[in-house]
């Protein structure tokens, strides 16, 4: 009986291990997508006039749009992001450099998670005001499990940067 239940953990143990790897694949290149797909929209007119809203209203950013046109921020915006994406996924190769995808990534999404707080209409008066959203509020309410993503890639790639350069400081043992 003793050995069927080791193998039994020894299965849980792999299964939960498969598991683990799977969900940060999918966290990390599932961030990738998501902050890709968004940076690549902000060089649509459509959407750099969509985040009108949020950034005008903004104590933070407001004042970008005194400084340059809508379709320049939103740009430069998208830049950022798909330069994000790119940093977050080379982590397998470069896991210092994926450090700082996760770094603009934390900026990106404490950034509009601010939105929350700023921006008009964000809670439904049909609903009864806040906690009650409307679709901006929904909207902006699922950066705060992607700044948690963000953060978890960071601490993941220090992880991977660490182990690196503990395998780069052990001397190679005599043939």
């Amino acid at each position: 009986m003793t050995i069927s239940r080791t193998h039994l953990s020894i299965g849980r143990l792999a299964t939960a291990s498969r598991i683990d790897g799977l969900a940060a694949l999918l966290s990390r290149y599932g961030l990738v997508v998501v902050i890709g797909w968004i940076g690549a929209l902000k060089f649509a007119d459509f959407e750099a006039y969509q985040i009108v809203p949020l950034v005008a209203n903004s104590p933070f950013m407001g004042w970008l749009y005194h400084v340059m046109p809508v379709y320049t921020f939103s740009a430069l915006l998208g830049v950022l992001e798909l330069t994000a994406a790119v940093l977050l996924a080379v982590k397998p190769i470069a896991p210092r450099v994926s450090m700082v995808g996760s770094l603009i990534a934390v900026l990106l999404f404490v950034s509009t998670i601010s939105f929350l707080f700023t921006t008009p209409g964000v809670s439904e008066p049909a609903g009864g005001g806040f906690p009650a959203l409307s679709l901006t509020g929904e909207f902006l309410l699922k950066d705060i499990p992607l700044l948690g993503l963000s953060l978890w890639t960071l601490v993941d790639a220090a992880r991977a940067a660490s182990r690196r350069d503990v395998g780069a400081a052990t001397p190679a043992s005599p043939r």
